[in-house]
C-alpha cells in the first residue's frame, strides 16, 4: 500500500512539473531534462508511468477537464457559468492547468498528441449541462445546443489567451464576466438573467465555499 501511494505521489509530481515546464516552454522546447529537473525524480522514475514525451504531453492535457469540476447547481446555466468561472480562477495558481491549456492551444504538438481532446470534452460535457437547462426551461427556444457550446468552448479560450498575453491573466475574471454579458441575452430566458451570477469575483468565491466544505 505504502509502495502504490508513494508511486501515486511520484506521478502526480511529474505531471505537476511537466505542467509547469510545458505552459512555460510550449511542448517543443520542453525537455525531459527540464521536466525532471523540475520534480526532482529520476529518469526510471519518470519513464516508468510516462514512456516518451508525447505521452506525458498526453497525461497533462487529459488532465483539464477534472480540473474544471464544480459543484452541481439547481440551475444549469449557473453550473456551467461557475465552470468557466473557476476554470479561470483555477488558471492563476494551476500550473498543471495552465500546462495542459497551453498545450490544447499550442499548434506545434506531434501528431501522437491529441491536443483537440479538451475542446472535444468540453464540448460533450457542455452538452450534457446544456440539454439540462433545456429540460428545464432555462433556455430560449430558439438556442442550437451544439452551436453554443462551441461557440463558448472557442471563445473562453480566446478570452483566456488575451488575457494571458496583455495581463498575465490577472483581469481573466472580468473577461468572462464580459463574455457571459453578452451570450446570456442570447440563449437565457429573459426572467433568469437578473438571478444569474456573473460577477468577476464567481470563480474565487466558489473554490472558497469548496474548501470550506471540505475543512
Amino acid at each position: 500500500m505504502a509502495k502504490q501511494e508513494r508511486a501515486i505521489r511520484t506521478r502526480r509530481a511529474i505531471l505537476e512539473a511537466a505542467g509547469a515546464v510545458f505552459d512555460e516552454h510550449g511542448y517543443t522546447s520542453t525537455t525531459i531534462a527540464m521536466v525532471l529537473e523540475r520534480a526532482d525524480v529520476t529518469k526510471g522514475a519518470l519513464y516508468f508511468h510516462f514512456p516518451s514525451k508525447e505521452s506525458l504531453a498526453q497525461a497533462v492535457l487529459d488532465e483539464q477537464v477534472p480540473l474544471g469540476a464544480v459543484p452541481p447547481q439547481p440551475c444549469k446555466l449557473q453550473e456551467i457559468i461557475d465552470i468557466t468561472f473557476v476554470f479561470g480562477q483555477r488558471l492563476l495558481g494551476n500550473a498543471l492547468l495552465r500546462g495542459s491549456v497551453r498545450l490544447t492551444v499550442d499548434q506545434c504538438s506531434p501528431p501522437g498528441v491529441d491536443h483537440t481532446g479538451p475542446f472535444r470534452q468540453w464540448a460533450e460535457h457542455l452538452m450534457v449541462l446544456l440539454g439540462q437547462a433545456r429540460e428545464q426551461g432555462e433556455l430560449l427556444p430558439t438556442v442550437e445546443p451544439r452551436d453554443t457550446v462551441e461557440l463558448l468552448v472557442g471563445a473562453f479560450a480566446g478570452v483566456q489567451l488575451m488575457s494571458r498575453a496583455l495581463t498575465g491573466r490577472s483581469d481573466l475574471g472580468h473577461r468572462i464576466s464580459v463574455l457571459w454579458g453578452h451570450i446570456l441575452p442570447s440563449i437565457a430566458v429573459p426572467g433568469l438573467l437578473l438571478g444569474l451570477d456573473t460577477e468577476p469575483d464567481r470563480g474565487a468565491r466558489v473554490l472558497a465555499a469548496l474548501d470550506s466544505a471540505e475543512r
